[in-house]
């Protein structure tokens, strides 16, 4: 019955978005009080519910989001991004502008939240599509599917490190294991899928007024020294803090500084105040000029926060109704290989419940037996459930609004490019994971 209620909740979203052309916003909420009172959620609770999953969405994004934007605004206004995309450009050639995204996109997003990575990526593809005459799109879906395949694969992000821990497993081999996986699941799911005919016909933009770059001549741009390290600023400092914690020891004070200083909110923060001095007070503008540009790059991402808001909201209400652990209860029954079970098992939750942190977490205890049982590799075994959980990205899934607005698609087009790509990804993490099997298990 509780897989019923998912299908027909996500088929009422779809419905009122795509039918009868209702707001996202409204759409997702109204889906969200669907689900809760058809699975038996207490009437009282349901709002609760609601009111958590948008808030704790957006207690992790908002100043994410905001800050990034700003970020990105200040580098888009001065010059910046033109100069790296320019530099890059004549370095790697205009016939390879993919790869480069790509390649720049999945270092950094070794460091970096998923989240933090698209806005701070975002200006410079802009860039890039403009420099290039390529459709942004083209550019997007590489960005996208590398920044999701470090974020379900390689530690130090949440999912991998929590099921690592969780599973007792060695999170430099996972590492190693993970790099291994994910380059050819990059280069599938990003320059090779969004040269499709059925990506390169959809039409992207950014919100107006967020990202709209122009043209700078050469003596108004600032060095690619200076526009390379504001962009990598904040990233240096996350890095730092990810290193930090694992050569200093735990209660020590220098590693209390470097991971405030390493926070994503504090790392971007201080970004936007380097960003601030070097391209606005440094460069003659005084501060007011300054903050209206800042200003002018928020008011589009209000409507974005709060859809990607709600996905939250639809997504919480799917785990207070104990559907995920439905689910894993539902799949433990099932006879498969172990490293299938693992994939199997976080694909369903993922497609339950949409958030690829709560697959991979939920799997992870499911699992945990079975891996006793068995004695395969605890490595590989996060890798499937990492694969598991990048699957489908649906509508439940915050990361599919947040695609879908800064892009300006439709939900059709989202499902067909940002859903196809995390599906591809969570196949081609599951058959790399059966390769290197036999090698590691000998």
């Amino acid at each position: 019955m509780s897989l019923l209620i998912l299908i027909a909740g996500i088929a009422l979203l779809l419905i009122l978005i795509m039918g009868v052309r209702m707001s996202s916003l409204l759409a997702l909420i109204i889906a969200s009080l669907f689900v809760g009172v058809a699975e038996g959620i207490p009437f009282d609770k349901i709002f609760t519910s609601i009111e958590n999953g948008m808030g704790g969405t957006l207690g992790g994004l908002s100043m994410i989001i905001a800050f990034g934007t700003m970020l990105g605004k200040l580098l888009l206004e001065s010059g910046a991004a033109q100069r790296i995309s320019m530099t890059m450009m004549k370095k790697f050639g205009r016939k390879n502008v993919r790869w480069t995204v790509c390649i720049l996109s999945f270092i950094l997003g070794i460091v970096l939240f998923y989240e933090v990575g698209f806005v701070m990526l975002l200006p410079i593809i802009v860039s890039f599509a403009v420099s290039a005459g390529i459709p942004l799109l083209e550019l997007g879906i590489p960005m996208c599917a590398a920044l999701s395949v470090a974020h379900a694969f390689l530690p130090p992000h949440p999912g991998a490190t929590g099921v690592a821990i969780l599973l007792n497993a060695d999170i430099g081999l996972t590492l190693l294991y993970g790099i291994v996986i994910s380059i050819p699941c990059v280069i599938i799911s990003g320059p090779l899928f969004c040269k499709l005919g059925i990506i390169r016909r959809m039409k992207a933009s950014v919100p107006e007024g967020s990202f709209t770059p122009r043209t700078f001549r050469e003596e108004e741009m600032p060095s690619f020294g200076v526009s390379m390290f504001t962009a990598i600023f904040p990233v240096a400092l996350i890095a730092c803090s990810s290193i930090a914690k694992i050569l200093l020891p735990k209660d020590s004070s220098a590693l209390a500084v470097i991971d405030f200083i390493g926070n994503a909110d504090m790392a971007l923060l201080l970004g936007v105040l380097w960003a601030v001095y070097i391209f606005g007070i440094h460069r003659g503008h005084s501060m007011s000029e300054t903050m209206k540009m800042i200003e002018d790059s928020l008011g589009p991402i209000c409507l974005i926060l709060l859809v990607t808001g709600a996905g939250g909201s639809f997504k919480q209400v799917l785990v207070d109704s104990g559907l995920g652990a439905y689910i894993g209860e539902v799949m433990s029954q099932a006879s498969l290989s172990p490293y299938i079970f693992g994939w199997a098992v976080a694909s369903i939750i993922r497609l339950a419940v949409g958030s690829a942190t709560v697959a991979s977490l939920t799997s992870a205890g499911i699992v945990s037996p079975v891996l006793a049982a068995t004695g395969v590799s605890p490595e590989l075994m996060v890798l499937a459930i990492g694969s598991g959980s990048t699957m489908f990205g649906l509508v439940n899934n915050p990361g599919f609004w947040m695609y879908k607005e800064f892009f300006s698609l439709s939900v059709k087009d989202t499902l067909i490019s940002y859903s196809t790509l995390n599906t591809i990804i969570g196949v081609g993490g599951l058959v790399g994971v059966l390769i290197l099997s036999p090698l590691v298990n000998g």
